[in-house]
């Protein structure tokens, strides 16, 4: 797994919802288009991490606008049907 992509992007993940968390303590004006900036940016970030996982490090620099948007789709391969 390439470790170090993963940890990028779930820093960046972690930064947007705290962000979130944040703004919806603190702003009473907190909206839904606000929220759903927020949580758009925080599911890329989290189904980039997961989806590149195992991508070669020098594919990762190589990346096209295809990779981009294929990459920050929402994982087919994990279950949440069952969470047990």
């Amino acid at each position: 797994m390439n470790l170090n992509n993963i940890l990028l992007h779930l820093e960046e993940a972690k930064e947007e919802l705290e962000k979130i968390i944040s703004e919806i303590k603190n702003n009473t004006e907190y909206d839904e288009v606000e929220f759903y900036v927020g949580m758009q940016h925080l599911y890329n970030h989290i189904n980039t991490a997961w989806n590149t996982r195992n991508i070669a490090k020098n594919r990762l620099n190589k990346i096209s606008e295809k990779d981009f948007y294929e990459w920050r789709k929402m994982p087919q391969d994990i279950d949440m049907s069952n969470l047990s």
